[in-house]
């Protein structure tokens, strides 16, 4: 989840699209140049560990937008392929 984190603040959709489940990454992923990424806290972690096949992480990332505060709350989804962790998919937390 950090690494995904880290690619939204430096806009590295090569990396994104690597770290996204083939079945599950949109074709535009939209990424905004003019986001300002504040900070990314782990709230909970399920599974996911070396011997797990899936895990589940909730996050709390903050960001601005044109010098408005957001957050992006949710709950994501991770899974194995060939050997390396991809996001699966999220539901958002209001």
């Amino acid at each position: 989840m950090r690494s995904r984190y880290t690619a939204f603040v430096l806009n590295d959709e090569v990396y994104l699209r690597f770290s996204w489940h083939p079945q599950t990454c949109p074709e535009d992923i939209a990424l905004d140049t003019k986001t300002q990424w504040l900070g990314l806290q782990i709230r909970a972690t399920e599974q996911g560990q070396e011997h797990d096949d899936c895990g589940r992480i909730e996050f709390v990332a903050r960001f601005k937008l044109n010098g408005k505060a957001f957050h992006l709350h949710e709950n994501s989804q991770f899974t194995r392929l060939d050997k390396r962790w991809v996001y699966l998919d999220g539901e958002i937390i209001n």
